[in-house]
């Protein structure tokens, strides 16, 4: 199953409490505080991990809790420190607290965040002596560790998103130009949950491709599978827009590109100003072309880049690819050079 949100609670550990004691050996002359401080408490920490894959774990378990630090002990004995506890999440994690604002965002491998902080341990009475009090009583307890409700949402990294109605080919599509086998299917919805794809294009060289569920006009009301799985290209480099045009279908493609966008600027309007393509999907069913023709002149029109395919019969597909392979890096070079 996969779920990619989840709210959780975490507390980290208490610190411990200093200790108060004095010195009761027989020949030491002069007596003294020897109480230790406490151990700090441990920290709750995430750890972003390719071997998880989901949220679901966390959403079975909801409560995490690191252990407390140890209180002090005589002999300037310190208590010890309370050990971490390491909550592995998949790369791409955004980390959340309840009012909306960023903690971590887990985006590679062996990244790791505190999200809640151990108390610190309390002083113990042999650190208040001085040459006017020789015998403080004086000592302190421990901080108390953060604690705090998080939502967690993970963000597939990928390079390109395919953005279409359903059954407009995208399945098919990352299956054509990747090893990465979606169930396919001639009914809506197939996709119901995001799949990735890694596309070799040039020796050594590679990008990864989201194919994220169909989406259907007023998806960011809930219709359909609503927006759900829209965040997954937030983090894309380029998207590209799939429209079915064989002969069978009754929505007019221009109509279908400019409510897909409209569905993209209503979840978050920043997707709109990334570069993108548009693609025309099964052209070995294009009948006697209107759908292809229509929407080819509308991307000429608008100065959109238009590539005409057939995932079935690989047509169109190596120039695609390349023209992606060529999207991406280009926009790496200038995100590299902002940065």
């Amino acid at each position: 199953m996969f779920i990619d949100q989840a709210r959780i609670f975490v507390k980290a550990g208490d610190g411990g409490t200093g200790h108060c004691s004095f010195r009761r050996e027989k020949f030491a002359e002069f007596g003294g505080p020897n109480g230790g401080d406490g151990g700090d408490g441990g920290d709750v920490v995430f750890l972003a991990s390719n071997r998880v894959s989901t949220l679901l774990d966390l959403r079975y378990q909801r409560h995490y809790e690191a252990t407390s630090g140890e209180r002090g002990l005589k002999r300037n004995c310190h208590g010890s420190t309370g050990p971490d506890i390491v909550i592995s999440v998949p790369v791409g994690t955004l980390v959340k607290s309840e009012d909306g604002d960023i903690i971590a965002d887990l985006v590679a491998e062996g990244q790791t965040a505190i999200v809640a902080k151990g108390g610190k341990g309390g002083k113990g009475n042999a650190r208040f002596a001085t040459s006017t009090n020789r015998a403080p009583r004086q000592f302190e307890p421990g901080t108390p560790g953060e604690e705090r409700w998080l939502i967690l949402e993970l963000k597939l990294l990928a390079d390109v998103g395919l953005v279409g109605f359903p059954n407009a080919g995208k399945s098919t599509l990352i299956s054509a130009i990747s090893s990465a086998h979606p169930e396919i299917a001639s009914y809506p919805f197939t996709t119901l949950r995001p799949h990735l794809g890694v596309v070799e294009w040039m020796e050594h060289s590679s990008f990864v491709v989201a194919d994220i569920p169909g989406l259907i006009e007023g998806a960011h009301e809930g219709k359909g599978l609503g927006i759900q799985f829209l965040r997954h290209i937030q983090r894309t480099a380029f998207l590209l827009f799939l429209i079915d045009i064989s002969e069978w279908i009754t929505e007019d493609p221009i109509v279908t590109v400019e409510t897909l966008r409209s569905e993209l600027q209503a979840f978050d309007p920043e997707l709109l100003e990334r570069p993108f393509a548009i693609v025309a999907t099964k052209m070995d069913s294009q009948g006697q072309g209107q759908h292809v023709e229509t929407l080819r002149g509308y991307c000429a029109d608008h100065h959109y880049t238009f590539f005409p395919i057939s995932a079935i019969t690989r047509e169109g597909l190596p120039s695609l690819v390349t023209y992606l392979g060529k999207a991406v890096l280009e926009a790496k070079t200038s995100c590299a050079s902002k940065c």
